[in-house]
């Protein structure tokens, strides 16, 4: 390196540590409250920590992780999670979300205005004012029942019999509002001269939702997916206060299951090697959403 090249890259250095010196507090807050708690808890998941019995705690490697595969209650917490995500997320915010979201912008202001302030209402409520409020509904003594009785239908023990269904149906009900909400940012970014030329060429309301209205907000959807996917893979307190993962382990989800496992039997490195099993599954929804959100060059 020549003489005056030297002096050049020392500034360069001086410049770039200088731009880093106003995030310098918030880097070292993210890796002494968010890098700090999950360095320890990965080491937690390589050890047999409990909450109670001996003290001494000892690396036991990969154990924990081989215990959660052979596992047929972990098993059947990845099933179950994986039906909860796919009917409440994918399924039904998602859909719902962005059936509103299409129907109020064509409706009228008073429809929209009543429409929007209901959906969101359940959404800025508590999550266990939600679940409370939907295991009334649900309960054999239940608003479902009393409806269904009057209609003169059968009725049943929901919570027992359609555990898992009940909770999905709570989690669409508490969560569409933010599907909608991202869609009708969405659905008004796009121009309505575009819609009204292929109305004019004789498109019908169907193909101009598919072949227009769904490309151009692709990656919404892509983003609305992401973030609905990885909320509802760590909803924990509305399946708690509603079924507490019952009956059995009939709605026992990842996240119920490592309470269960972690806190009251109290196998803490057990309970946080699935945790981070479920930080995995999480991660692999995030990658996939992300590729498919991939622009084509």
């Amino acid at each position: 390196m020549s003489r005056s090249s030297a002096p050049a890259a020392a500034g360069r250095r001086r410049t770039r540590a200088v731009r880093w010196l106003p995030i310098a507090p918030a880097t070292l807050l993210l890796l002494l409250f968010l890098a700090g708690p999950i360095g320890y808890c990965v080491y937690i998941a390589f050890t047999d920590m409990q909450l109670t019995g001996s003290s001494a705690v000892d690396f036991v490697g990969f154990a924990n992780f081989r215990r959660a595969f052979a596992d047929p209650a972990f098993r059947n917490a990845v099933w179950l999670t994986l039906v909860f995500t796919v009917l409440s997320s994918l399924v039904g915010q998602n859909t719902l979300g962005l059936a509103l979201a299409a129907l109020m912008r064509r409706a009228s202001r008073p429809v929209r205005t009543v429409t929007g302030a209901l959906v969101i209402t359940a959404w800025v409520l508590p999550e266990i004012v939600a679940a409370f409020l939907l295991y009334a509904f649900f309960r054999r003594e239940g608003t479902l029942n009393a409806i269904l009785d009057w209609l003169h239908l059968p009725t049943q023990n929901w919570l027992f019999t359609l555990p898992v269904l009940a909770v999905s149906f709570a989690n669409v009900w508490r969560g569409t509002a933010f599907s909608m909400l991202i869609y009708s940012a969405a659905l008004a970014e796009i121009p309505q001269d575009i819609e009204e030329a292929a109305e004019v060429d004789g498109a019908s309301g169907a193909r101009r939702f598919w072949h227009i209205t769904l490309p151009m907000i692709r990656r919404s959807i892509g983003t609305n997916l992401m973030l609905n996917t990885l909320q509802t893979l760590s909803v924990f307190g509305l399946i708690w206060a509603m079924t507490r993962g019952g009956p059995g382990d009939r709605s026992q989800t990842l996240p119920v299951f490592m309470y269960d496992q972690a806190f009251l039997k109290s196998l803490i490195g057990y309970g946080t090697a699935v945790a981070l099993l479920l930080l995995l599954v999480g991660s692999l929804f995030s990658v996939v959403y992300l590729r498919l959100m991939k622009v084509d060059v």
